[in-house]
């Protein structure tokens, strides 16, 4: 996670979720359908290969993890 202040304001911060589950393009768009509604969010990416959702905004990490099980997917533990 990455956080920094810049002038006074706080940057962008940075999560990279790990999500076994995902496994092709439709799995792609629901995350980040669901995951693009949370407040804050800024930017969703996910990376089928990787299995990853990295989310750019000051978004609440429990609404992004939240988000990521209404769309029918587990992150996995840290």
């Amino acid at each position: 996670m990455a956080c920094g202040k810049v002038r006074g304001t706080v940057a962008r911060m940075e999560r990279t979720y790990s999500v076994p589950g995902i496994s092709c393009g439709h799995c792609k768009a629901a995350i980040e359908s669901e995951v693009g509604q949370v407040a804050g969010v800024e930017r969703v990416e996910v990376d089928v290969d990787a299995r990853t959702v990295v989310v750019v905004g000051d978004a609440d990490d429990a609404a992004v993890r939240a988000a990521i099980d209404e769309a029918g997917y587990e992150v996995a533990p840290a």
